[in-house]
């Protein structure tokens, strides 16, 4: 008994040592990056770990309205929004359908939608772009129309849904699987369809697990680069966040303006920590309870 509970405090010490150990590789650079946020140009000089003279706020006010980056943000909160919107819609009933109902071809789209997990996005940008290129060749060539899909956040926001359909009708299918049926068979007895019993009844019941699919595609599609700097090549200003702080990365070392390179990338992080923050245990009870039986 006492090798064994001497074998678990070792193995406990061991957990707690890799977590801090974790914690501090995230943190400490996490940190340094707000500090240098509102350090000034002459401050960089020096030992990069002193804490700054004075909080220079200047550096966020160059980066939003000099840099543009306000503007970045704006085009990335429009198109993760819509993105996520149009995820949601699409997602949300497929996963349902797919995981409580047997209808002939069920398989086979559920075997499509799993197939699709194994698609990179990345390796297929260049057929989005060429598809859409020529499509926008055709409406020019039709009706005199230019960058209908090229250079357009509603083309890029389903872009960005499409990709994400996979991952999220397989975890949402899953969570959707383990709910009783009696619920929504008592919705049908007081005379609920199958859209409301789906709508009033199993997506309340789903919440910790459509909060999850939310928050990580709402990090895959905020801090998205390739299919962004593909899709928006031209200088219209039409750019998300993830674009623009690379625009913002090259002037500013090109400048020196370090100050104004670490407020942008501080403008990048905050919004993602604020929303985990946020979901932070509904979150944990998503990822946990979609392996309970009802």
């Amino acid at each position: 008994m006492k090798k064994a509970s001497s074998a678990d405090t070792l193995y406990k010490v061991f957990i707690y040592v890799v977590l801090i150990t974790l914690a501090v590789v995230i943190i400490v650079p996490v940190g340094w990056v707000f500090l240098a946020s509102v350090k000034q140009n002459s401050e960089f000089y020096g030992n990069p770990w002193t804490l700054p003279a004075t909080f220079y706020w200047q550096n966020f006010v160059d980066a939003w309205t000099a840099a543009k980056m306000g503007s970045y943000m704006l085009n990335s909160v429009i198109v993760t929004a819509l993105s996520l919107a149009i995820l949601l819609v699409v997602a949300l009933p497929a996963a349902y359908c797919l995981s409580r109902f047997h209808f002939r071809g069920g398989k086979f789209l559920n075997t499509a939608f799993m197939a699709g997990l194994f698609i990179n996005v990345n390796y297929i940008v260049v057929p989005i772009f060429l598809m859409l290129r020529d499509w926008d060749s055709w409406m020019n060539y039709l009706f005199r129309l230019n960058n209908v899909f090229m250079n357009n956040l509603v083309t890029l926001a389903v872009v960005y849904a499409s990709t994400a359909l996979p991952f999220t009708i397989y975890l949402l299918s899953g969570y959707f699987a383990t709910l009783p049926h009696d619920f929504e068979e008592a919705a049908y007895i007081d005379g609920a369809g199958y859209g409301q019993a789906m709508i009033r009844v199993i997506f309340p019941m789903a919440q910790p697990s459509i909060l999850t699919i939310i928050l990580f595609n709402f990090l895959s599609f905020w801090n998205e680069y390739i299919i962004s700097m593909t899709l928006m090549n031209s200088a219209t200003g039409q750019k998300t966040l993830p674009v623009g702080l690379l625009n913002l990365m090259q002037a500013s070392q090109s400048a020196a303006q370090y100050g104004r390179l670490y407020a942008g990338l501080v403008l990048v992080m905050l919004p993602t920590l604020i929303l985990y923050m946020c979901v932070q245990k509904k979150l944990t009870q998503g990822m946990t309870v979609g392996g309970l039986k009802g």
